[in-house]
């Protein structure tokens, strides 16, 4: 009897040791290796920004590197948990809300193919679904997706709109190299953007090339194409503009957020898209389609 209780405590520990986290266990535990990596950043950054051999270019370009390394451990982390806890209603959200912009769409797809109904019916899983199964639908290398906006062209005499269907196909599609914009009033970043889009529009705009600026969430701050149309004017944007979209032009192509651009070639065809085009980079591409 007393060797088989000691067989049986013997069991016991190794139960113990092989038991389960908890789905709390495993978010408190994905969390702490987060603050870690937060930690590991900004001590290095710190470090780098201090190092008085380094000039300005070189101290962006290692924090530049330093990010992309945080950037990928987190990916890495979150991953790792998806492809694990995808069937958990507890972790897959929680761990998706956090590493959601760092990972690929098709990779992304490939781990919402595998959950169960109750985690996709979850409200932020359901709305990174339908974000991502549109951006694969309007990839690089797809045709344009069309909308229609009532966009307002002028006002009558008493001050009121003048509505105007407007879509995309106007413009789109039409045998220019087209760069559209999503913006809105109420955005920093995009504001921050108009001084790049405008020096590419003024430096290449003509018979193969426009731009096109597409207005898009102005209500959910409370602002309407009155907004749109006084931005514009004062930014200088001279250029095709569509007021008034709302929200399909954005849920069509998985927009999550702004400034976005879309590069599409004479045919439609989408050539660039998101990241690709900031900064710099906008007119690099546009001159490179252009063989200019």
């Amino acid at each position: 009897m007393k060797k088989f209780v000691m067989i049986a405590a013997a069991a016991l520990v190794a139960l113990a040791g092989c038991k389960q986290p908890t789905s709390e266990e495993v978010l408190d535990g994905f969390r702490a290796d987060l603050q870690a990596l937060e930690e590991e950043y900004n001590a290095s950054a710190t470090k780098i920004s201090e190092d008085a051999t380094l000039d300005d270019a070189q101290k962006a370009g290692k924090i530049g590197d330093l990010q992309d390394e945080i950037i990928g451990k987190m990916a890495d982390a979150g991953r790792t948990l998806l492809n694990k806890y995808y069937a958990d209603t507890l972790v897959a959200p929680a761990v998706l809300s956090e590493v959601v912009y760092y990972l690929d769409d098709n990779e992304l797809s490939a781990i919402f193919a595998k959950m169960p109904e109750n985690v996709k019916s979850d409200k932020f899983v359901a709305r990174t679904i339908e974000s991502t199964t549109a951006r694969l639908g309007t990839a690089v290398g797809k045709k344009f997706t069309d909308f229609t906006v009532d966009h307002v062209a002028g006002v009558d005499k008493d001050g009121n709109p003048i509505y105007e269907k407007k879509s995309l196909s106007d413009f789109v599609g039409k045998g220019k190299v087209m760069l559209v914009d999503f913006w809105s009033p109420w955005c920093p970043p995009c504001k921050a953007e108009i001084p790049n889009i405008k020096d590419v529009w003024e430096k290449y705009h003509g018979d193969d090339f426009d731009v096109l600026s597409v207005a898009v969430w102005e209500e959910s701050r409370k602002m309407d194409w009155h907004n749109t149309i006084d931005t514009a004017a004062v930014y200088g944007m001279k250029w095709l503009q569509l007021n008034n979209g709302h929200q399909e032009p954005a849920s069509l192509y998985g927009i999550d957020g702004i400034p976005h651009m879309i590069l599409f070639d004479k045919d439609g065809t989408i050539l660039k898209r998101g990241d690709d085009l900031r900064g710099a980079a906008t007119e690099k591409a546009v001159a490179e389609v252009l063989g200019r």
